[in-house]
């Protein structure tokens, strides 16, 4: 029994050394599954032509303000200034937060920023498009059923940029580069 006990040890010990590691799967997982889909979501809200990044569309405001923008005909003339602000910070958020943490710069806070997003992202799709009145739209934790949108599905993404929160980028980023750098110029 002792041998099995030194082997399981052996082997978590081993398994150990390649925790430096996590940071890295956690990034090329976001990567694999999430950095598309938010890139093309927040593509898809940007204005035409050069200046719109600063003048999203009619499906941003649309997206984001689902209730606001039905009332108001979809005629963004008649929204506030507060509503554009936030429709601007949320798509630049998805084109910089994703491209930040596959890159592995200011990891940490962009993981935090992802979150606190796709916090607002499921709210918005809960109360804003309605999800919480279509049966099984929002789902349930600990059923038999893994694949709800947003129970079960953000609940994942969110544990991915958790990863990252805690253990940082991994060696293989800029945030690694830049602590290298810093280091250096103390010495």
């Amino acid at each position: 029994m002792s041998r099995l006990i030194l082997a399981c040890q052996t082997a978590a010990d081993t398994l150990s050394r390649g925790d430096a590691f996590l940071g890295l799967a956690a990034r090329a997982v976001f990567a694999a599954v999430l950095l598309g889909y938010y890139w093309a979501s927040g593509l898809a809200k940007l204005g035409d032509g050069v200046l719109g990044l600063f003048r999203p569309s009619v499906g941003a405001y649309a997206q984001i303000f689902p209730r606001a923008m039905e009332a108001a005909g979809y005629d963004t003339g008649q929204l506030t200034f507060l509503h554009t602000l936030v429709v601007l910070a949320g798509t630049w958020a998805e084109l910089i937060l994703p491209l930040l943490i596959v890159i592995g710069l200011a990891t940490r806070l962009a993981a935090l920023g992802m979150i606190g997003f796709v916090l607002l992202q499921s709210a918005t799709d809960i109360f804003g498009h309605g999800l919480r009145s279509e049966p099984g739209g929002v789902g349930a934790w600990f059923d038999r059923v893994p694949d709800s949108l947003i129970m079960d599905q953000r609940l994942l993404w969110v544990f991915v940029l958790v990863v990252q929160v805690i253990r940082g980028a991994g060696p293989v980023s800029l945030d690694w580069l830049v602590q290298r750098w810093h280091s250096a110029r103390q010495d």
